[in-house]
């Protein structure tokens, strides 16, 4: 989700904001937290998650190697739906994360949470973005939406609408919830890689679970330091 507001990338990163994955870097501890990570998280969703998403994860083997690769996973993904994951230094200014998303490119974040972090931080890292985001960008039609969300929020820079459209993307791409057949299913990023909101948007009678409107949408505000108290369900 874009926030940062920086005019110039940070020191390393590109015009593009786009920095090297550097994977070799990551330690033994970051691969056995991300083992630790997946392995909950995976198996918990199992019944909880869309189809569209457990068949992402199943395309990608995103647990083969400890932390994700994006060299593999782009190597992966790319023939699917013509989508690359690009690594980031963290959050990347609008026009920027728009532009990538426009151009079929996701921005992950490198870093890794800690061990303390296990079910909640601030800024979204690797686990977020790529357990929580790329799975879903196996599926056609979420991936056409997504390039179409980019070019969407290109527009709404130049007519004062990016509210509406950070609301569109908190209430689909972050926290969405579909139904399906077999009952209501998660697809939402920020759902999916939380173990305890997991939980929550499913079972907690609690939060409001609204047929999608895209207008009403637009004009639901979102909670980012807490569960939500409203999900629309596609």
């Amino acid at each position: 989700m874009p926030v940062a507001q920086e005019l110039h990338p940070p020191e390393g990163a590109r015009p593009d904001w786009t920095i090297d994955q550097d994977w070799a870097a990551y330690t033994q501890a970051e691969h056995d937290l991300w083992r630790e990570l997946y392995g909950a998280q995976s198996t918990f969703l199992a019944d909880r998650a869309c189809g569209a998403f457990l068949a992402g994860l199943e395309a990608l083997d995103l647990n083969c190697e400890g932390v994700p690769n994006l060299a593999r996973v782009n190597a992966q993904l790319l023939p699917l739906t013509g989508w690359t994951v690009v690594a980031a230094p963290g959050l990347v200014p609008d026009e920027i994360f728009f532009e990538h998303l426009a151009n079929r490119r996701f921005p992950a974040g490198r870093f890794l949470r800690r061990p303390d972090q296990l079910d909640y931080l601030e800024a979204p890292d690797i686990f977020h973005d790529v357990f929580g985001h790329v799975p879903m960008l196996t599926n056609r039609v979420f991936a056409d939406y997504m390039q179409a969300y980019g070019e969407g929020g290109l527009r709404a820079l130049g007519r004062g609408r990016l509210h509406n459209l950070a609301r569109l993307y908190w209430h689909t791409v972050e926290f969405g919830l579909l139904e399906t057949p077999e009952g209501l299913r998660i697809y939402g990023a920020g759902i999916a890689s939380s173990r305890a909101e997991s939980v929550y948007a499913l079972d907690d009678p609690r939060p409001d679970r609204l047929a999608f409107d895209i207008e009403r949408v637009m004009r639901t505000p979102y909670r980012i330091d807490d569960f939500q108290e409203t999900y629309f369900v596609v």
